[in-house]
């Protein structure tokens, strides 16, 4: 018997809906909607139309945003879905000296967030619920996101599209460490992230912020394409991160399916993943010289949150820090309240297979594997 549809009837929490036309009809030329889905094919339908024109406007600043060069070396934020980076993420873009960051709406309408984001953001405010479907962050228009979804809508290069059309996962899956793909979509993907970071620095003027679990496996494809870049990578007890993603599959990605999933092997393809994604990460890790790296756990940051950001600041030469410090206080004593998921303990047999996909990390970071 098939899985329940949940959210069936939900248009909330769709990242496609920041499309245009002509690439929201290459996706369906590619991957049949299931019918069970057809009113959020028609909602994205409506939405890509106003976004294709919204992007006429915008195309007239394209010149002016190809000379924009980068404000300084990035920094990314990297880590394994579910392992704090999201946490990490809203404490560093407090800085708003030293970095600039990508919020939710410019990285989900990244062909138009120049022109329409003031007037847009208001108009569909109610469109964005309060809190992550997946647990008790805040989530809003104008704070921190993946930068991933930028360059997704852009050259529908990426394994997040998979989600979206789970019938089709092994193309889009390719695009997690685009290890194999040909040589000219790496590098649509490539300048359509570039072309992104130069609109923000064109708003913004200031040094970009950028977090996205799936840059976790691509450290070498960034070391080439922003060569000063620096890194920060925060990993989790495997057996948390396997609870947490099993959890995100169980709530946010219903909002986003636009094909009838086959999740009866769920817990093996979220491993498979994870050893993908880990194992381009402990291959590449060496690429980064040492005074543009820093790695923490995600144990550290709910300890002493900031300890861990001194430290960050340090090691990569961050300015600033005495100064910013009382921002960041206030904000973490505002998060003192929120709670964490509670799981269910896993019965042996799944600790088992967690164990045997996860025992590189059990080994290189010293976790237990024992519960």
């Amino acid at each position: 018997m098939s899985e329940p549809l949940q959210h069936r009837w939900s248009i909330v929490n769709n990242y496609l809906a920041g499309i245009t036309l002509d690439r929201w009809m290459k996706l369906l030329a590619e991957n049949r909607v299931s019918p069970a889905y057809w009113h959020r094919a028609l909602f994205i339908t409506a939405a890509a139309c106003m976004n294709s024109l919204a992007k006429r406007k915008e195309d007239k600043l394209a010149d002016e945003i190809e000379k924009t060069e980068l404000a300084g070396p990035p920094l990314f934020i990297l880590g394994h879905w579910r392992s704090g980076t999201t946490h990490l993420h809203n404490l560093l873009a407090l800085d708003t000296k030293n970095f600039a960051f990508a919020n939710t709406y410019q990285v989900t309408n990244p062909l138009t967030f120049l022109t329409t984001e003031e007037t847009n953001t208001r108009r569909f405010a109610k469109l964005v619920p309060k809190k992550r479907p997946m647990d008790n962050m805040a989530m809003g228009f104008a704070l921190p996101q993946e930068d991933e979804f930028a360059p997704c809508l852009d050259t529908l290069k990426s394994s997040y599209l998979g989600i979206s059309f789970p019938r089709n996962v092994e193309h889009y899956d390719r695009y997690l460490t685009f290890e194999g793909v040909p040589k000219h979509e790496t590098d649509a993907w490539r300048d359509s992230l570039i072309t992104f970071c130069k609109k923000l620095t064109w708003k913004y003027g200031r040094s970009l912020l950028l977090k996205s679990p799936s840059h976790t496996a691509r450290i070498r494809h960034l070391m080439d394409w922003f060569p000063d870049a620096r890194f920060v990578n925060i990993h989790r007890h495997p057996h948390e991160v396997f609870l947490s993603t099993r959890h995100y599959w169980s709530t946010a990605v219903w909002f986003t399916y636009l094909q009838k999933p086959d999740r009866s092997k769920l817990d093996e393809e979220i491993l498979q993943r994870y050893r993908r994604v880990m194992d381009a990460y402990h291959e590449q890790r060496p690429l980064v010289p040492e005074e543009r790296f820093h790695e923490l756990t995600f144990t550290e940051l709910e300890a002493d949150p900031m300890g861990c950001l001194e430290r960050i600041y340090t090691q990569l030469k961050i300015p600033d820090f005495a100064e910013l410090k009382p921002t960041f206080q206030s904000y973490i004593d505002q998060q003192k309240s929120y709670r964490k998921n509670d799981f269910t303990p896993l019965p042996k047999d799944t600790l088992d297979l967690i164990n045997r996909y996860a025992q590189p990390e059990f080994d290189r970071w010293d976790y237990d594997c024992d519960p």
